[in-house]
């Protein structure tokens, strides 16, 4: 099935007596990849556990539709900033983690998990022990475990942060391939990542935070890195951050 759009609606939420935002409205179309940026502490990854229905402080508020009307629960995963394998389980159970949880692994996931495994370039590391992956390899695993619960809407909180440049530049190229036809909602701290990777981008800015949206630059993506266009536009993102209030 084709993925969802999503609309956020009337999405607030407040730390003690300080509101991060209020009344936020967001529309995400079905097969994007849309970006949220903002300074630190500006609600981006808030937001995110929001839409996932993931656990937060009772003092939060967000309707959600979709655009087919159907329920988003089973359609969802979610890739967080740490790669979250599981040191006991080899690299292959770890891809498995979903169908072992649900005690209903078969032969055929286990060939799938292979599959993907290949396609993230990891073919050969299927029974190898997390402990002896690099952060780069570990991102892959964490990529192909996402894939793994074959999900039409991805949400992903600064995926690739915690790796090294040439690294995260090789998996945008892997991640903007075989996330094509989702839905893909994605935090980062990082205007180049946000330029190279998204249809759309939104900003979270001002007190209480407002998303204010931001052309994306032209081109399939993911952008060459001597596209002009992406180089001139990263100097006016950054510049626009750092003047930014933070929330």
């Amino acid at each position: 099935m084709p993925p969802p759009g999503l609309f956020v609606r009337q999405a607030s939420l407040t730390f003690g007596d300080r509101p991060l935002f209020h009344e936020l409205q967001a529309r995400f179309d079905a097969g994007s990849w849309t970006c949220l940026l903002g300074r630190s502490g500006s609600g981006k990854s808030s937001l995110l556990r929001m839409i996932a229905s993931l656990k937060l402080p009772d003092n939060h508020h967000l309707d959600l539709e979709t655009s087919d009307g159907a329920p988003l629960m089973g359609r969802l995963a979610w890739m967080a900033q740490q790669d979250l394998l599981v040191p006991w389980q080899r690299v292959i159970s770890n891809v498995m983690l979903s169908a072992h949880w649900q005690g209903n692994a078969t032969p055929r996931d286990r060939q799938r998990a292979e599959q993907l495994l290949a396609q993230v370039g990891l073919a050969d590391k299927a029974n190898q022990w997390t402990g002896e992956l690099s952060g780069g390899q570990r991102q892959r695993v964490a990529l192909a475990r996402t894939l793994f619960a074959n999900a039409s809407v991805v949400l992903m909180d600064e995926p690739f942060s915690a790796v090294d440049a040439i690294t995260r530049l090789e998996l945008h190229e892997l991640a903007s391939q075989l996330l094509s036809e989702r839905t893909v909602i994605m935090v980062t701290h990082d205007p180049l990542e946000a330029l190279r990777l998204a249809d759309r981008i939104l900003v979270l800015q001002g007190e209480p935070a407002r998303l204010v949206p931001i052309p994306a630059p032209g081109g399939s993506r993911p952008r060459p890195l001597d596209n002009s266009e992406l180089q001139q536009r990263q100097a006016e993102l950054v510049t626009q951050l750092r003047e930014t209030t933070h929330a």
